[in-house]
């Protein structure tokens, strides 16, 4: 791991910047409130206008604070423009695109569970993909987190999965963990470059991407000027996750694995599914069915069986 640079303590957010621990809890916090607050406006917005008008502003907001990382590493963005951009159409555009069509017809738990396993399908799929050893137990855990999704996707009982009656949005949710895989494994290949460049490269593929899919799967252009009309929490919502889920908590997991290093930081994505969890409990009013309980044990001991072979072996 390389030295952490030397920050002046200077500023609650400064000092906020030396907290490794609190910018890891931070980071699964305001990603776990992307599904609570997507869920608040389902009806109110339609879905591809929430990710043209996220992705859009995230790449305003975060322009400004990367152009002079942009300007040092001009040369290797030039010559991979393409490739960052791509980054962004699958691990921001599609990922959350899938994501806000699920939650029009599946519960935020529900969601919050099913991405729950995303840690297990990351493992399972370097695995298939690159041959990265994996042990009996790793994957049993796997299998275990799997399964996990199952249950929560078929709310309880698996045999639906046999008869294909499946709700579409879980199939959606399902769909965006599977796309955030793919922008994981192929993170690997992320050219050199600061993570502010990387960043903005990304968002504007991102951008370009779901002003396209508003075009062509959505209302159409036309619905920006329906955002006259909308009401103050929408606007709300759209604030929240075009900087929080979008900027900060990049930044804060990016500050906090340079700080504590990749294995340390890595568990707490795990918190991103009990933070979304709580919030549609707490914010949205869901209820906890029997069957989140089940799958959320079977998903948590998928993980843990998965991160005792890796440490004891």
């Amino acid at each position: 791991m390389t030295k952490p640079h030397e920050t002046q303590n200077s500023g609650i957010f400064a000092r906020m910047l030396d907290q490794p621990y609190l910018l890891l809890v931070l980071a699964p916090l305001f990603w776990g409130g992307n599904v609570v607050a997507a869920k608040l406006v389902v009806g109110e917005i339609d879905p591809f206008l929430l990710l043209a008008a996220r992705c859009v502003l995230a790449t305003l907001f975060i322009w400004p604070f990367a152009l002079r990382h942009l300007r040092a590493d001009w040369a290797e963005v030039r010559a991979n423009w393409l490739v960052l951009m791509v980054f962004g159409v699958v691990g921001y555009a599609l990922f959350n695109g899938f994501l806000y069509l699920g939650l029009q017809t599946t519960s935020a738990v529900n969601s919050a569970i099913e991405q729950g396993s995303l840690p297990m399908l990351i493992l399972g799929a370097n695995f298939l993909f690159f041959r990265v050893r994996a042990r009996p137990v790793q994957i049993v855990g796997v299998l275990l987190a799997i399964f996990g999704v199952i249950l929560t996707a078929t709310h309880g009982d698996p045999a639906r999965l046999l008869r294909m009656d499946l709700n579409v949005g879980d199939g959606f949710v399902i769909l965006a963990c599977l796309s955030y895989t793919g922008y994981t494994l192929a993170l690997r290949f992320r050219p050199k470059v600061h993570i502010m460049s990387f960043m903005a490269v990304s968002f504007a593929g991102a951008a370009v991407t779901a002003v396209v899919m508003l075009a062509v799967l959505g209302g159409g252009l036309g619905q920006v000027a329906t955002l006259g009309d909308a009401s103050l929490n929408v606007w709300l919502v759209i604030a929240y996750v075009a900087v929080f889920p979008s900027m900060f908590s990049q930044v804060a997991y990016a500050r906090g694995v340079e700080l504590v290093g990749a294995n340390r930081a890595a568990p707490t994505h795990n918190l991103i599914p009990v933070f979304g969890t709580l919030g549609s409990v707490l914010i949205l009013g869901e209820a906890l069915e029997p069957y989140h309980f089940a799958a959320a044990a079977i998903i948590i001991a998928g993980i843990v069986l998965a991160e005792w072979a890796a440490r004891r072996f």
